[in-house]
């Protein structure tokens, strides 16, 4: 029954390029899509595996593939992630697409509910990892986030800091400004803007392993005296600042607590204050999170819609000053990091085990692939309390 649920699933799907998929008894069968793609050619090791795509594709194919039990050929993760994230753009009207998302939007809330003592457990999850596997893969500051190519020749460490400077300039920072940083990853946004805009900057993580690495670095800086980082959910921060920076972040925060967030920015912010959000965001209606992605990667994330975090700030009274929206910037830096650590995968599994790179493989390219063909860019927002803090055009972004 399972077999014939599968054929007539996939024959409904496969609309661009084509699928030589083998099934678990070594029968073979062809899908082809009427418009051109990726060809690709995908192996079933285990009997329970068409059962399991019917009823749960992203987490039967991302277990599957990291377990050994489904197979690329030449493992070629980069086109099979191509060949399925151009079919899945094109599937939101298909009824078993529509039925499997169905179940997914009805636990959303929950999944989604990341109170501070969850919150800190999601980030454990994926930030406390060791450091040797993040400098395997992160340009030289850890920038873990988009980075930002105004040349299409950029090395990675150029758009990374590209991106600082960029997000720096939007914050409109005058030396001895007080810098609320949310979420400061291993510390290089805070000391940038201390460094190179004269800043006084606190940065908050739940991760015990960013917290320790950012201040080595900043007492390796000299910048100690300028530059605090503390572990502390971003919700039990009180006082006021001049500035509100957030990169990375909100994509862990949860709709749930959308409101709560950005109440928190504005109480957060001098009258005068300025705010800028750098998030993952989708192009689409409001969604889901995969359900591979949400066990295994990030617990508790997940991609906003514009709509939903505009509705939050509309209901905070901050006033949104700008949004950019960056389209495959995030592709092109999860190419790079993806070479970079495929350059390290005997050094990975050394660190970890066979199992674990096949997950990261997975991981890194179908981010990637998300980006370049499922509607998934970057959203900066912009906000202030009056509509005058910043500019009134983007000259001053992009100084002569």
């Amino acid at each position: 029954m399972w077999d014939r649920l599968l054929e007539n699933v996939l024959r409904g799907f496969v609309t661009v390029g084509a699928l030589d998929l083998r099934m678990p008894d070594g029968t073979q069968r062809q899908y082809r899509g009427a418009e051109p793609g990726p060809e690709v050619s995908i192996t079933l090791h285990g009997g329970d595996l068409p059962r399991k795509l019917v009823l749960s594709p992203d987490m039967a194919l991302g277990e599957g593939y990291t377990d050994g039990r489904i197979t690329f050929g030449d493992d070629d993760v980069h086109s099979v992630h191509d060949f399925l994230s151009r079919n899945l753009d094109r599937a939101h009207g298909f009824w078993w697409r529509k039925l499997t998302v169905a179940g997914r939007v009805a636990r959303r809330r929950v999944d989604q509910w990341n109170p501070a003592h969850r919150a800190r457990q999601n980030v454990a999850h994926h930030y406390d990892l060791s450091a040797k596997l993040y400098d395997m893969f992160l340009d030289t500051d850890r920038q873990y986030s988009c980075a930002y190519f105004p040349r299409p020749d950029m090395t990675l460490e150029e758009a990374q800091e590209a991106k600082k400077t960029h997000i720096g300039r939007k914050l409109c920072l005058e030396p001895g400004m007080r810098v609320f940083d949310i979420g400061c990853g291993w510390g290089g946004m805070a000391l940038t803007l201390a460094r190179d805009f004269g800043a006084e900057v606190l940065g908050v993580t739940l991760s015990t392993e960013q917290l320790t690495y950012a201040r080595q670095r900043a007492e390796a800086a000299g910048l100690s005296n300028k530059v605090r980082f503390e572990m502390m959910d971003y919700r039990d921060v009180t006082g006021q600042f001049d500035r509100v920076v957030s990169v990375g972040m909100f994509e862990h925060v949860g709709v749930p607590h959308y409101r709560q967030y950005f109440d928190t920015v504005r109480d957060r912010l001098t009258p005068d204050g300025v705010a800028l959000i750098h998030s993952i965001g989708r192009a689409t209606p409001p969604g889901t999170t995969s359900p591979w992605i949400a066990k295994y990667i990030f617990p508790g994330g997940y991609i906003p819609a514009l709509s939903e975090m505009s509705a939050a700030v509309e209901r905070s009274g901050l006033y949104p000053m700008d949004v950019e929206m960056w389209r495959l910037h995030y592709a092109k830096t999860l190419s790079h990091w993806y070479d970079r650590f495929m350059a390290h995968a005997d050094e990975a599994a050394e660190l970890y085990d066979d199992r674990f790179v096949r997950m990261w493989r997975y991981y890194l390219k179908a981010s990637e692939m998300t980006f370049r063909n499922a509607r998934q860019l970057v959203f900066q927002y912009q906000l202030a309390k009056r509509p005058d803090a910043v500019p009134l055009t983007r000259d001053y972004l992009y100084p002569g």
